[in-house]
């Protein structure tokens, strides 16, 4: 299916929007035609806890505008229920309405200790990433529902790390495990508070995903990637984050988003579906390829799952 022009009259906010999966979902919203409220901390003036001057929402909300959206960046601290309510306020200001909620706030990456006990890793820390991860998400929803569930067909978004069955496996650190965990159950209550409304709650998490902290991680560029395979493999299945926008574009544009109510589905799972591809035209299945080939011991490459 395609997505162009589905989302014209359409009012999106994404909260935690700077750089990402956030901001290629902000993108690909506008490419869609949306109005998008492109949300975080990391400001062309101000820089968050993560450290990132180089991306801003200022960035991301004239990248809405040239997808051919409308892009508007407002500095927010989910962490701060004023600043979430003036938010909101502000949206129904100037739009009257919410059709799409995309909590995808986090910045927690450094936090992680792997290869500790949860009473050997630090303890503020740990609940920081919680209070990141989850409560950020809480205070979001609990002010924009009432503006999204306004105007029958509103769609919640819950961004996290891995699905439902994906999760099944301890993430190795408790702290990580509950922030990403917390997202996949919080779609399946709003989901069913959100029913009588005709409202739509899903969990959607991409897979390996190549952010900008991904690509500096590896010492590569969006451009040449693949030179990062030779250190990791399994980079090989990795996915843009224009993939999971893709996705969320998707799922907004479809009248029939409801049969995902209460789901946690992967970007690769959404797209085989509803057909889009990533930048290079390919469908990373990152989560198959795991399954089967990484745990499962089936034969098979990451060329296999693309």
């Amino acid at each position: 299916m395609s997505t162009q022009g589905a989302l014209a009259g359409r009012v999106a906010l994404v909260a935690g929007a700077t750089r990402g999966a956030g901001r290629a979902m902000a993108v690909e919203l506008g490419a869609a035609g949306a109005t998008v409220y492109a949300t975080g901390r990391t400001t062309r003036d101000r820089i968050s806890e993560v450290g990132r001057a180089t991306e801003t929402i200022e960035e991301t909300a004239e990248l809405v505008t040239a997808a051919g959206g409308t892009g508007i960046a407002v500095p927010t601290d989910h962490l701060e229920p004023e600043r979430v309510r003036a938010l909101v306020e502000r949206i129904d200001r100037e739009q009257g309405r919410l059709d799409v909620l995309v909590n995808d706030v986090w910045g927690g990456e450094a936090l992680i200790e792997f290869g500790k006990k949860s009473w050997e890793t630090s303890l503020a820390g740990g609940l920081r990433m919680l209070r990141l991860g989850v409560e950020t998400h809480l205070i979001t929803s609990y002010y924009a529902l009432p503006l999204l569930i306004r105007h029958p067909g509103g769609l919640v978004v819950e961004v996290t790390d891995g699905n439902a069955e994906f999760n099944k496996t301890y993430r190795e650190n408790l702290f990580y495990d509950l922030a990403k965990n917390a997202p996949i159950r919080t779609a399946f209550g709003l989901a069913e508070e959100l029913k009588e409304f005709d409202g739509t709650a899903v969990s959607v998490s991409p897979g390996f995903l190549r952010s900008e902290q991904m690509l500096d991680h590896f010492g590569v560029t969006e451009e040449n990637w693949r030179d990062a395979v030779a250190k990791e493999p399994h980079f090989a299945i990795a996915e843009s984050p224009h993939f999971v926008g893709r996705a969320v574009a998707a799922l907004a544009a479809d009248p029939d988003r409801a049969r995902w109510n209460g789901k946690s589905v992967f970007s690769g799972e959404l797209a085989k579906v509803y057909g889009f591809t990533d930048l290079d035209g390919s469908r990373p299945d990152a989560f198959g390829y795991f399954r089967d080939v990484v745990f499962g011991g089936k034969e098979g490459t990451a060329a296999d799952y693309r």
